[in-house]
């Protein structure tokens, strides 16, 4: 059982930075994939991001360049900075937990967090 709290969104003008973070209670934290989804109203939740137990990183084509993701498997956290944020980037963004199957496909994740709103204002 993986239990997670995503923090630290907030309302940021387009341009502006924000750092998630999501912290995990467990003791196999470490060798879960973790994942970043995004939902906007009206939209489906979307894959933005995923890091490896060993710290690969994968990006969807709308985020890479400008976000990033990160872990402490000391701290059972992972991160994701967001830099150079747009109004499109509005959304719930949620943490999880990858359980088998593709990084890409939310059915693949069990555990999930409660979501952080993020607002970017133009």
């Amino acid at each position: 059982q993986v239990q997670l709290v995503e923090s630290g969104g907030g309302l940021v003008q387009a341009g502006g930075s924000l750092r998630l973070s999501c912290a995990a209670s467990g003791r196999t934290f470490s060798s879960y994939t973790m994942g970043w989804f995004r939902q906007a109203p009206g939209k489906e939740r979307e894959f933005v991001s995923c890091i490896t137990w060993g710290g690969n990183t994968y990006y969807a084509d709308s985020v890479k360049g400008r976000f990033s993701s990160s872990r402490d498997n000391s701290k059972n956290t992972v991160y994701l900075q967001m830099n150079s944020l747009k109004p499109e980037d509005t959304a719930v963004y949620y943490c999880a937990a990858h359980s088998h199957g593709s990084w890409l496909a939310r059915a693949s994740y069990d555990y999930w967090g409660q979501g952080t709103q993020v607002t970017v204002s133009s």
